[in-house]
C-alpha cells in the first residue's frame, strides 16, 4: 500500500470527498489551496464566427498543400517534479486586449520556437512519435482522439484524409491512458503525487512529470481551465510552471482555450492565450471552433460539450462540439507536425 504522510491527510481532509462520476467540471482536486506554494464540407465548425453574420472561409495557414479553414465575417475581420520552480521572469511581451483572444485562429501559425523545443526533446531522449494529454476528463481517451487507435472501423475521415498519417505516425498515443488527465484535474493537480499512478510513479512523483517520464513525448495537448475556477488566483502561476516544465524538457506545449465560461469572465481562455503568445507556443483556439455550433457547441449546463462521434463523414455530426474539437485537434497536430519536420 503507498504510504501517504502526515500533510497528505491533512489534504485529504481539506478537500473532502471526491466524487469520481462522469466527465464533470467537478470536484477540486488540488494537493493543497495551490501545489505552487512549498463536417462532408471545409468544416465549417471549425472557424466559425463568434457573430451570427455568416461566415466567408479564408485560409489561415497552408501545410504541404493543404489549406487550414478559418473563418471570417462579412467585412473580413478575422473571427523539481512536484516542488516546480518559481516561473522564469520572461521578457515583456505585448499582451493582447481583454478580448482580443477571441479573433485568434482556431490553427495558428506555427513559430520557430516550436521546432526548437522539439528538437531539444531530441537531444534528451524524447519520442519523435508520441505526444501526451494533460487535462481533466474531457482528455480521456473516452472523449478526446481514443478512436484512431481502435482501428479505422471506429474513425471516418470524410474529405479529410490527409490526416491519416498521423494516424500511423502517433499510433499509441490517442488511446493512452494518461497518467496526466483525470477527473476533475486542474492547473495545480498535475503537480500532486498524490494523484499519481502509484503502479507506474514514482512515490513522490506527480501525474505531469510521472507521465512525460513514462511515455518521453515530443507534444502535449494542455487542456485545463475550467476546474480551475476555484482557484483563479493561482491559475496563472500553475499554467506558467506546466508550461516551462514542458518547455525545459523539449515538450511542445499545445495550449487549448476551452468553450466554457465557467469562470463567468472568460479570464481562463484569455490567460491562456497570452501565456501562449509569451512562450511562442500553439495555441489552440478551440473556443473559435465551438462559436458556430449549437449553442456554443455546450449541454445546457453551460459547460459540457455536444457530444458526436469521430466520423468527420456526416454533417450533421460536425454540428457537435466533440466531433470538431476531435478534428480540430488532428488538424493542429498535423500542423505542429508539419513544422517540426519541414513538410517531409
Amino acid at each position: 500500500m503507498r504510504h501517504l504522510n502526515t500533510a497528505w491527510v491533512k489534504t485529504l481532509l481539506i478537500i473532502g470527498v471526491l466524487s469520481v462520476a462522469g466527465c464533470q467540471p467537478d470536484e477540486d482536486r488540488s494537493q493543497t489551496a495551490s501545489i505552487s506554494e512549498p463536417g462532408p464540407s471545409s468544416l465549417p465548425a471549425v472557424g466559425a464566427s463568434p457573430t451570427s453574420e455568416p461566415a466567408i472561409e479564408v485560409p489561415i495557414g497552408s501545410v504541404e498543400g493543404t489549406t487550414v479553414i478559418a473563418a471570417t465575417t462579412e467585412g473580413g475581420t478575422p473571427d523539481p517534479i512536484n516542488t516546480p520552480q518559481e516561473p522564469t521572469q520572461s521578457p515583456p511581451t505585448a499582451t493582447l486586449g481583454p478580448d482580443g483572444w477571441k479573433s485568434l485562429p482556431v490553427l495558428p501559425e506555427i513559430s520557430s520556437r516550436v521546432k526548437e523545443i522539439f528538437e531539444l526533446g531530441l537531444s534528451l531522449g524524447n519520442n519523435p512519435n508520441a505526444f501526451a494529454k494533460v487535462g481533466d476528463c474531457g482528455s480521456s481517451i473516452s472523449w478526446f482522439l481514443g478512436p484512431f487507435d481502435d482501428g479505422p472501423e471506429y474513425y471516418s475521415l470524410g474529405e479529410y484524409t490527409y490526416l491519416e498519417p498521423l494516424v500511423d505516425t502517433f499510433s499509441g498515443s490517442f488511446g493512452r491512458y494518461s497518467i496526466a488527465a483525470r477527473n476533475g484535474f486542474n492547473a495545480s493537480s498535475v503537480f500532486a503525487p498524490l494523484w499519481s499512478d502509484p503502479t507506474q510513479c514514482e512515490p513522490d512523483e506527480g501525474p505531469l512529470a510521472c507521465e512525460y517520464r513514462v511515455l518521453r513525448p515530443s507534444f502535449a495537448f494542455i487542456m485545463l481551465g475550467t476546474n480551475d475556477r476555484w482557484h483563479m488566483d493561482t491559475f496563472e502561476r500553475n499554467m506558467r510552471q506546466i508550461i516551462e516544465y514542458s518547455i525545459e524538457r523539449g515538450v511542445v506545449p499545445i495550449i487549448g482555450t476551452k468553450a466554457d465560461n465557467f469562470e463567468e469572465d472568460e479570464s481562463i481562455n484569455r490567460i491562456l492565450a497570452n501565456l501562449a503568445r509569451e512562450y511562442e507556443v500553439p495555441l489552440w483556439n478551440y473556443w473559435l471552433a465551438a462559436q458556430s455550433l449549437p449553442n456554443h457547441g455546450l449541454e445546457q449546463d453551460g459547460v459540457h460539450l455536444t457530444w458526436g462521434p469521430v466520423r468527420f463523414d456526416d454533417e450533421k455530426n460536425l454540428q457537435k462540439a466533440w466531433a470538431v474539437r476531435n478534428l480540430a485537434a488532428m488538424q493542429m497536430l498535423d500542423a505542429v507536425w508539419a513544422v517540426v519536420t519541414d513538410g517531409n
